[in-house]
């Protein structure tokens, strides 16, 4: 006769709880860390086999290029003798992996395949360091930094300084210590599918902001959280509403976003100082720092900017929204010609 479990007391609820979500912790910890040791044991043998790879061609002179005989060989075998995974697509790639990371040391264990497949796609050495210092400080899916990748982020944030600068943000990634260091121009916003010839409200454009907010905040960078829309500011009888509020735990400050669908204007840059003078005096607490405004519009004539925002105390800046992706050769050209520039200056120095 089979033994059956008897409970004879009721098992209490809270407790039991917290057990169970102990053990739970435990197991997906436990997972977790077979999945990297997993991860880890994959990418350093595909490594390897781009190792051996670029080592025959080497010794024989032939070439795994995309399109060679070679590569086509090497991919129908190793499916032959070990199933999916080694398409001819994902076979060059352990060829660029080791290429491109020629010391395995230097590639950061817990990036994943796919990670890595979208940081060799980026043949500027300066860039692609970039954009790994940055997937690792931010912990970016392969989703976000291929946006990231594909919105030339490192291009135009490199335009707005100089060669020190730029080695600097390949080196170490972007560094967040003064307001100008959270600032974009332009911000690229193609993820809210808005047509760049359509004739929409400034209403819309806040909406599909607020409809895309986590593509928005990627887009603005680390250490933004959303706080309001709308912030309604009362003054002497008169609402006047901020369209986007954010703070910034890095700088510890509010950030004020306005929206506006045509050009910059001096009005607009007004009107944000005197939202900024009211987060100043209103809304900002003990340990904040003083609060930054971005009027973000869809041009903005520099010269009457520069104007506009002289004499003004505040952390306020203007900047341009894009709605559809950069042209990459023309930020690439860019960013090359200035860093050839300042070398060219130092020399003459």
């Amino acid at each position: 006769m089979k033994k059956r479990l008897l409970i004879t007391k009721k098992i209490k609820e809270k407790p039991y709880k917290t057990l169970l979500n102990s053990i739970d912790s435990l197991l997906k910890r436990a997972r977790s860390h077979v999945f990297r040791q997993i991860n880890t044991f994959l990418v350093k043998t595909y490594w390897e086999i781009g190792e051996h790879i670029v080592t025959y061609e080497q010794k024989t002179n032939e070439k795994a290029d995309y399109g060679s005989q070679l590569l086509d060989k090497i991919s129908y075998d190793l499916r032959k003798n070990h199933g999916k995974g080694f398409s001819r697509s994902n076979v060059f790639n352990f060829r660029r992996f080791y290429l491109a990371y020629p010391k395995i040391q230097s590639m950061p264990g817990f990036l994943s395949w796919t990670h890595i497949v979208s940081l060799i796609s980026v043949s500027d050495v300066l860039a692609r360091s970039f954009y790994e210092k940055e997937c690792i400080i931010q912990k970016w899916s392969t989703r976000e930094l291929d946006r990231q990748i594909n919105s030339m982020l490192f291009e135009r944030l490199a335009l707005s300084k100089d060669k020190k600068g730029v080695l600097k943000l390949a080196q170490k990634g972007q560094e967040i210590e003064k307001a100008e260091d959270i600032v974009k121009d332009p911000y690229v916003l193609e993820f809210l599918g808005l047509p760049q010839d359509y004739k929409f409200s400034e209403k819309e454009l806040e909406e599909k902001i607020i409809d895309n907010m986590q593509n928005f905040l990627l887009e603005l960078g680390q250490g933004f959280s959303f706080v309001a829309r709308q912030f309604r500011i009362s003054l002497a009888n008169k609402h006047f509403y901020v369209d986007l509020v954010f703070y910034h735990r890095i700088l510890k400050c509010f950030v004020l976003i306005d929206l506006k669908v045509g050009n910059v204007t001096h009005q607009d840059i007004g009107q944000m100082n005197l939202y900024l003078n009211y987060f100043n005096k209103e809304e900002m607490a003990k340990d904040d720092n003083e609060p930054i405004g971005i009027v973000l519009g869809a041009e903005k004539d520099h010269v009457l900017v520069e104007f506009a925002l002289g004499g003004i105390s505040n952390k306020l800046f203007a900047s341009k929204y894009k709605l559809s992706l950069p042209n990459k050769q023309l930020l690439e050209r860019a960013v090359k010609q200035m860093v050839s520039q300042e070398i060219n200056i130092s020399k003459k120095g």
